[in-house]
């Protein structure tokens, strides 16, 4: 039995070589036996299997070494896409920061016979803005009670407590604060306006007192009438968005959305005059 294992064994070794010597052989002949080509088939197979298997263990191994600098390019990618990102919230911050400087330069421009002190927000005075918003300057500052405060898009309300180094401000959406009011498209200074919430919460004002025979329309503008010495004129409040009648009262009523946003004020101006004997609040 042991004879015939080792015979088979020999018979392989001899023909595996006998193959391959045939393969050689083809390869410099263009022109190949019906034999030539039955071997050449039958090893295709064969070929094209270690071949795959050789590539694959080829580019695994490339994989292996590669896989730790892949890795530190990845984490090194990642961090610069941090910082690009850090970058961009920092310069969109900046740009609208400048935005409203600038607006706030355009205000002063428009109503050079005031004087105006800058201030930033630093807090709510009460549980919300709603309440009220503490601003950095007092009475060190200049700042007195009952001084007009506005924003680059228009008033925001009224200086209605100093301290030596802080005030603070109530807005329109306050109860307590009322605005004498003119339409400008009709010069009309009777209503009054104040703050307003509708039903969707949002923050808007009404104007009262109007007369029945007003023309107040959508789309009109709402300013500051400068009645009561307490405003100063034409600083805009907001825009029409819908008017009504009180057949009661015998009166329209305007319903107005501010032009400032109170959710989203950062910088704000106190209204100072250059003469207090002249110009009142």
């Amino acid at each position: 039995m042991k004879f015939f294992k080792n015979k088979l064994a020999v018979t392989v070794v001899v023909l595996s070589v006998a193959f391959l010597g045939l393969i050689g052989i083809s390869i410099k002949r263009d022109s190949r036996s019906f034999v030539e080509d039955g071997v050449t088939g039958a090893l295709n197979p064969v070929q094209k299997v270690f071949y795959n298997i050789s590539n694959s263990i080829k580019n695994f191994g490339e994989f292996a070494v590669n896989f730790s600098d892949v890795k530190k390019e990845n984490e090194e990618l990642k961090k610069k896409n941090n910082e690009l990102e850090s970058m961009a919230i920092e310069y969109r911050s900046l740009k609208n920061e400048n935005e409203r400087l600038r607006d706030l330069v355009n205000f002063k421009d428009q109503k050079s016979e005031y004087e105006y002190l800058t201030c930033n927000i630093i807090g709510n005075a009460g549980n919300s803005f709603l309440d009220g918003y503490t601003i950095d300057r007092g009475k060190n500052d200049g700042l007195e009670k009952g001084m007009v405060v506005v924003a680059a898009k228009g008033l925001v309300g009224q200086v209605t407590s100093v301290a030596s180094n802080w005030a603070i401000v109530q807005s329109l959406t306050n109860e307590n604060i009322a605005v004498a009011a003119l339409v400008e498209s009709t010069r009309e200074t009777v209503g009054i306006v104040t703050g307003y919430r509708d039903s969707n919460g949002r923050l808007l004002a009404k104007v009262y007192n109007l007369p029945l025979t007003s023309e107040v329309k959508e789309g009109d503008v709402i300013l500051t009438s400068g009645s009561g010495n307490i405003y100063p004129k034409d600083i805009k409040i907001g825009e029409v968005i819908g008017v009504t009648e009180d057949k009661v009262k015998l009166m329209k009523v305007a319903i107005v959305e501010p032009y400032v946003d109170y959710n989203k004020l950062e910088e704000l101006m106190v209204i100072v005059p250059k003469d207090k004997r002249e110009i009142k609040y």
